[in-house]
């Protein structure tokens, strides 16, 4: 059988942090699994049950224990779902499916399927907004409201952007020194701030034990974005490296009916959001 983790022991240690980080989650969870055609899924539910439904999405090769620590600001205000990527780090499936294509799109439409709701609101970063915006485009009518920060699937920037990442990996993957993990991070967070320990140790983990995935979800078609007619809020970052604002923004803007675009000034791929826009967030999403 195939997996994505290098050996058995490099996934005990990923899914170890992963339970140690969501024992430090602020709300009461219990692990659910749903049956999708492309394998077994695993989320946490989570935050006020009373509350309006919410599916996040966690990004590439990070954890929905990561991102649900990193995003505890909306477990108050909403009844969360928070999935594990399909063959990414966690507990569903390790079915590997393609970036390109429509795949996890359908994936995901299942995974809301099986929730019994007819639309959800949903929240992705990264890698999982980019899974977020195949979804839109399969299934628009399953989504409520997307809000998506620093996305891929939109405007993606050429691998060569992301080329000051490779001799450090190079040198950390041949030394394990963690001053070269950080070095290699360095370009998506433009500062050391960006790089909190929980972010650090989970980019650890899945580098040292899982088999990285470098290629991202693929831009979404022009048409297929038009068809999006739900409310849409895209967060992007002026010096992010992978999905860079002044690329994401424009054409968000552009081929999404009803899109409220808005700058992270200054920050790079990995960054802190200000207690000012996790309220705009909130605020979108209800």
């Amino acid at each position: 059988m195939k997996t994505i983790y290098k050996s058995a022991e490099k996934k005990k240690e990923i899914l170890a942090l992963y339970d140690s980080q969501l024992s430090r989650l602020e709300a009461p969870w219990r692990d659910m699994w749903v049956e999708t055609s492309y394998g077994k899924t695993h989320l946490i539910e989570t935050g006020d049950t009373s509350a309006p439904a919410l599916l996040m999405f966690h990004g590439g090769n990070a954890t929905t224990a990561h991102t649900l620590l990193a995003c505890g600001f909306l477990l108050k205000d909403f009844h969360v779902y928070a999935v594990d990527m399909i063959g990414h780090p966690g507990k569903s499936a390790e079915t590997c499916l393609p970036a390109r294509g429509p795949a996890y799109g359908k994936w995901a439409a299942e995974v809301i399927d099986s929730l019994k709701v007819e639309k959800i609101r949903c929240f992705g970063g990264s890698f999982g907004a980019g899974v977020l915006v195949k979804t839109m485009c399969e299934a628009p009518e399953k989504i409520e409201k997307a809000a998506l920060y620093v996305p891929a699937g939109l405007h993606n920037a050429p691998a060569v952007k992301s080329i000051a990442m490779l001799a450090p990996m190079l040198a950390y993957w041949a030394t394990h020194q963690e001053k070269w993990l950080k070095k290699a991070l360095l370009p998506m967070a433009v500062s050391a701030e960006g790089i909190d320990p929980d972010t650090f140790e989970t980019a650890k983990r899945s580098i040292e034990g899982a088999k990285v995935k470098m290629g991202m979800p693929s831009n979404a078609k022009a048409a297929a974005l038009r068809r999006c007619t739900m409310p849409v809020l895209v967060m992007a970052g002026e010096k992010d490296c992978l999905f860079p604002a002044r690329g994401v923004l424009p054409r968000a803007k552009k081929l999404l009916p009803h899109c409220t675009a808005y700058l992270l000034k200054g920050r790079g791929h990995m960054n802190r959001l200000t207690a000012e826009e996790e309220r705009m967030i909130v605020k979108f999403l209800k």
